[in-house]
């Protein structure tokens, strides 16, 4: 395994579900902005560093029929799978690196909370961005969620690029257009803030 999923992989198993600074019992945020995007029930949505988090668990509530969750971690993936049950066999499961993945397909919604802000690299973030580029269609939607510019430098012992939508948006270039940025503060299990921003593109071309 490469560094960055030895990490990730030692995080997910030594730490319960609900013991890591970014859990959220519903991915309130992340749903109203998929929702705003308007994606059918057969649109293709991938969650990127989805982790053990309960967005593909709401999203299956919602009548959503093609699914996709990648992280670094399979102990997170599988943590995910046992607590949806059954119905996880209706997800396709990705464990992979982000910035080494190919996709297979292409997806109608990117959405992705807290994994690009990982990514403090130049050729990490290149190399997220091209995959991003090749697999959201045109017309599809990207949700990225960072901390803000005055969130913390820091998670998990490792240190973050932080965000707004003006800079999210140079990164992604001229064929992806802002749409909306809304400002979002987290509250950990331990009742500590942390400011975030999510923002959302339209792929033009």
């Amino acid at each position: 395994m490469s560094e960055r999923s030895t990490h990730w992989e030692k995080v997910y198993t030594t730490k319960g579900e609900t013991e890591v600074s970014w859990f959220q019992e519903s991915p309130a945020i992340s749903l109203q902005m998929i929702r705003a995007a308007n994606p059918g029930r057969d649109a293709a949505i991938i969650d990127i560093g989805g982790g053990a988090s309960r967005l593909a668990d709401a999203l299956l509530q919602e009548g959503y029929r093609s699914i996709a969750v990648l992280d670094l971690s399979a102990h997170a993936l599988d943590t995910a799978k046992t607590r949806i049950g059954p119905a996880a066999a209706d997800i396709d499961w990705i464990v992979a690196d982000v910035t080494t993945w190919q996709p297979a397909r292409s997806y109608d919604v990117w959405h992705d909370r807290a994994a690009f802000h990982f990514l403090t690299e130049r050729s990490d973030q290149a190399a997220y961005l091209d995959r991003l580029r090749s697999a959201v269609r045109e017309g599809g939607h990207v949700i990225i969620g960072t901390f803000a510019l005055d969130g913390p430098e820091k998670c998990s012992g490792l240190p973050v690029q932080r965000y707004d939508g003006n800079s999210l948006a140079t990164e992604l270039g001229p064929d992806f257009e802002l749409l909306e940025t809304r400002r979002d503060v987290h509250h950990t299990p331990w009742d500590a803030t942390q400011a975030f921003q999510f923002s959302r593109f339209r792929r033009r071309r």
